[in-house]
């Protein structure tokens, strides 16, 4: 378990030690608690999130390979205290 200032997460896959704490807290945004996984990736240097739904989880393989750099540092979390019917305001 994963304390963050954004909330708890469980640390699914921490590939090539991708997860920094300071980079996440700085690129989180509140928009992403709607989602049970989020996938974090380096491209460019820069941190990506992307969250996905329990029925979308299954696609996380082809986002990985579609739309990450080949071989690119990433994690996935599980977000226990996500809420799917919060207000999604702009």
């Amino acid at each position: 378990m994963l304390e963050t200032v954004h909330g708890e997460f469980d640390l699914i896959k921490n590939y090539r030690e991708a997860f920094i704490m300071d980079d996440f807290n700085k690129r989180y945004i509140d928009i992403l608690n709607v989602y049970q996984f989020i996938v974090g990736d380096y491209s460019a240097g820069m941190l990506r999130l992307k969250g996905f739904s329990k029925d979308t989880y299954n696609l996380i393989p082809d986002y990985l390979v579609e739309s990450c750099a080949p071989n690119c540092a990433y994690f996935i979390l599980n977000n226990p205290n996500f809420n799917p019917s919060q207000n999604r305001k702009e």
